[in-house]
């Protein structure tokens, strides 16, 4: 995974990406290019595209493989049970777009019109866009270097046609790179209402995860909270219900991380076979399992008091340990 460099000036300072630090940094090129010129003009056309958009969410990882992409769709899907809620969900995962299998959208195809690109929708109040849209074939590789990362993110956000959108939910990639400083820098003017950090309980996903923290600090992006994901496994079909760690939290799992950097633990949602299976068919888990003890987690999270259908409380004052600054 690519890191914030220690002593990072930040994406905005005037020194971005000419700083001692910045040296071998695979970003400098990209923060070089915006230190002390003039704005990117795309910026403002951004902002009043995003107008129509009351709510961003960005959904953010350390680490691959945490399930972040799955907690996006059911965001989606939660938030989307009340008709009166328009969603639209974003996947700037650029190499590794999940999205349209997730949602059950594969084959789709983007269409433009004069407003934009139009969304593919999976349901009338959820609208969704990807990179694997555009690709010929799911087993397309989009090999692509950061300026046209770069550019297809801008791209997402100036030139699609959401409309009225409540909550636009944006999934990333893992790790603090391209597309995670692209987006920032983009809807730095928009406001973005925060950032949802998925992890699982064990240390190796969580020392990632402090680095997105980090990330977050140094970009001045808000954090709604944390989610532990993958957090237990009861087994749906054992008459004695008992709970076993699939990744025991050897130092305390996301809840004592939560504690140490005093940011919010959203909820742990446990492990369910179903989910798999729901997403490799495209359909919402919340209704294939709503007995589910995992379903009664995303439920709580969504409804939490930082993460609810009736607006976002956002955590702002984030911590970073000594130490830590840099990790």
């Amino acid at each position: 995974m690519e890191e914030v460099p220690h002593d990072c000036p930040g994406a905005d300072s005037a020194q971005a990406g000419r700083g001692a630090s910045c040296q071998g940094c695979p970003n400098q090129r990209l923060c070089a290019s915006g230190a002390g010129a003039a704005p990117d003009p795309a910026i403002e056309e951004i902002k009043e595209k995003m107008k129509t958009v009351k709510h961003k969410i960005l959904v953010l990882s350390g680490k691959g493989g945490v399930g972040k992409s799955t907690f996006s769709a059911h965001l989606a899907h939660g938030l989307a049970e009340d008709e009166n809620t328009q969603i639209a969900l974003l996947d700037i995962d650029i190499c590794g777009p999940s999205i349209p299998k997730i949602m059950g959208l594969e084959g789709e195809q983007v269409h433009q019109s004069g407003s934009g690109w139009s969304p593919v929708y999976v349901e009338d109040n959820l609208g969704v866009m990807s990179v694997g849209f555009l690709l010929s074939s799911p087993d397309d590789a989009v090999i692509w270097r950061g300026p046209k990362k770069n550019g297809m993110i801008k791209q997402f956000l100036r030139d699609v046609d959401w409309g009225e959108v409540d909550y636009l939910i944006v999934d990333t990639p893992p790790g603090t790179s391209d597309e995670h400083l692209s987006v920032v820098q983009y809807l730095a003017t928009a406001h973005i209402d925060g950032a949802v950090i998925i992890t699982t309980p064990q240390e190796v996903s969580l020392q990632d995860v402090r680095k997105e923290i980090n990330f977050c600090h140094k970009v001045k992006l808000p954090i709604i909270g944390v989610v532990e994901n993958m957090s237990g496994f009861i087994c749906p079909k054992c008459k004695v219900r008992k709970e076993s760690q699939i990744f025991p939290p050897t130092t305390g799992g996301a809840e004592v991380m939560c504690q140490d950097l005093k940011v919010p633990l959203l909820g742990k949602v446990p492990l369910d076979p179903r989910i798999g299976k729901s997403c490799d068919k495209g359909q919402s888990f919340l209704v294939d399992a709503p007995d589910s003890p995992a379903t009664s987690a995303y439920r709580s999270i969504i409804q939490s008091e930082y993460l609810g259908v009736e607006g976002v409380s956002v955590h702002t004052s984030v911590q970073i340990p000594t130490g830590l600054e840099g990790a």
